[in-house]
């Protein structure tokens, strides 16, 4: 089995550990704040350094890539594979590469997408060579079976985490507004909740139609129109102007689509602004 060395111990940074360990694989662990190890199946390493010479795989998990720059040893790592799980962007995942190769290390990037580490449920996605997620791939396994490599750029798995953050974070943002807006209204939380589960039990079936509509470059507005999307996010948008609420994502929305609509885009689905 193949020693493996964690670099930070945070929260998915001791799941990786742990999961490490109890496939079988020697783990050695080091972080910053010291005894934060000790209730692991792992050796604790006193440096960076020292644990990165464990083993030839070396997962680093921590809060930033400066946080990154700041522990790692080139010189150490030189002739090892170095497995990138802290989130960033992909201009610094590329970056991030760029110094492994100058170092003569191998280099993955990595995202841990649901927050899961080890068990059937956990989503990574990693990018870089391919030759190099190959001979690790089995090892990595104990992260998470589904794990998949989507492609030797290095930034391409964080391409894909940020796209999808994208996603999660604007839908975030509208379920506070949501409830702020009906608060304002003498809307129960405990009223709102059940149908606004309802009303985002719809995405799922809506992302599918937008990735098909973009793949055949076809936006139909049969089902629903940008111009009647308009009427209804102007009606949304006064509301909340009306009760002295933040409007700014909301009314960037509808500057986006009052755009599409004077564009010629009017009768096309909302999907259209996609690719807009």
């Amino acid at each position: 089995m193949t020693p493996v060395t964690v670099l930070g111990l945070g929260p998915m940074g001791r799941a990786a550990a742990t999961a490490f360990a109890a496939a079988g694989h020697p783990t050695t662990v080091w972080n910053r704040t010291p005894g934060k190890g000790d209730d692991l199946d792992a050796e604790v390493a006193g440096t960076a350094a020292e644990a990165i010479a464990a083993g030839p795989l070396v997962v680093v998990c921590v809060l930033d890539y400066e946080a990154v720059r700041s522990i790692l040893d080139a010189d150490a790592l030189k002739g090892r594979t170095l497995v990138n799980l802290t989130g960033g962007s992909p201009a610094q995942a590329r970056a991030m590469a760029a110094w492994a190769v100058e170092h003569g290390i191998d280099y993955l990037d990595g995202v841990i997408l649901n927050g899961v580490v080890g068990g059937p449920e956990a989503a990574l996605l990693y990018s870089g060579p391919d030759e190099v997620y190959r001979a690790h791939r089995s090892t990595l396994a104990a992260l998470g079976e589904n794990g998949r490599h989507v492609g030797v750029d290095p930034g391409r798995a964080a391409a894909f985490n940020v796209s999808l953050l994208d996603l999660f974070w604007t839908s975030m943002f509208g379920v506070v507004h949501a409830f702020r807006l009906a608060a304002a209204q003498d809307i129960a939380a405990a009223d709102l909740r059940d149908q606004a589960k309802l009303m985002a039990g719809l995405l799922p079936e809506l992302v599918d139609v937008v990735a098909e509509h973009i793949a055949a470059d076809r936006f139909p507005g049969d089902a629903s129109t940008i111009t009647s999307a308009a009427a209804i996010l102007t009606d949304v948008v006064d509301t909340v102007r009306a009760h002295g609420l933040d409007d700014g994502v909301l009314d960037a929305g509808l500057a986006a689509v009052r755009r599409a609509v004077e564009a010629g885009h009017g009768a096309e689905g909302f999907s259209r602004l996609a690719v807009l």
